[in-house]
């Protein structure tokens, strides 16, 4: 029955002589905790891997003390991740090295601890995925697995001008989500300049209209994050 956690929990509890403790309705509860809990714990692996982060992020270990205009308050509230059931979105933006990556992957750990299932991506290399894709004949394959993820997160947005194809995948894939799943977005470019790097200007208009106005906005300020550490390391 693949009974895992079960089966480890009665090993262990053997080997530390406590189940004589128990009557037999907490040993069957014990049992079924471990199991449960077990299961559960294999889960969010499971998904976490799945999500192919860039980083082992959580919320609990960014730091707050260094200004980077971070409202704590607002992070708290996103952890709870109500944003992902109201099907509303993440901008991060800021210059390089300051974090924007850290924190859309603790974002998107959180979610896959809450049980979401998360996609994450570098832009560039989706948008040239999928233009694979669309020759070898699995882009509708590609698309629906997207647009079946609770939490989209596309990082490094606007690292490079968008071509005709990355363009239309792109409209395709905020278009099958709008409304009904969440996307996070990070870029080093401030979001009015967005616009100019999609390009085509009825696409562009048609994709930040979903994407920014039901969207938080994170503005992150400061000195790279990147420098401040190897400034320290030198130091040291």
């Amino acid at each position: 029955m693949k009974l895992y956690g079960m089966a480890l929990a009665f090993k262990t509890s053997l080997e530390e002589q406590s189940l004589a403790r128990l009557t037999a309705d907490e040993m069957v509860t014990f049992l079924v905790e471990a199991e449960w809990d077990d299961r559960n714990n294999r889960r969010i692996t499971r998904r976490i891997h799945n999500a192919r982060f860039r980083y082992k992020a959580n919320l609990e270990q960014i730091d707050f003390a260094v200004d980077r205009n971070l409202d704590k308050n607002m992070m708290n509230r996103l952890a709870e991740c109500s944003y992902i059931d109201k099907s509303e979105n993440i901008l991060i933006s800021g210059s390089t090295g300051i974090g924007k990556s850290y924190i859309a992957s603790a974002f998107g750990n959180q979610a896959c601890m809450l049980g979401y299932k998360v996609f994450y991506a570098s832009t560039a290399k989706l948008f040239s995925m999928l233009k694979i894709a669309k020759a070898d004949g699995s882009y509708i394959k590609e698309t629906s697995r997207i647009e079946k993820q609770d939490l989209l997160i596309l990082d490094d947005f606007g690292m490079q001008p968008f071509d005709h194809h990355s363009r239309n995948a792109l409209m395709e894939i905020i278009e099958d989500r709008h409304g009904k799943r969440s996307t996070i977005i990070t870029s080093q470019l401030p979001v009015k300049q967005w616009h100019e790097v999609i390009g085509e200007q009825t696409i562009a208009d048609a994709v930040l209209d979903r994407i920014v106005h039901n969207a938080y906005r994170i503005e992150l300020n400061g000195e790279s994050l990147r420098k401040r550490q190897q400034s320290a390391l030198t130091l040291n």
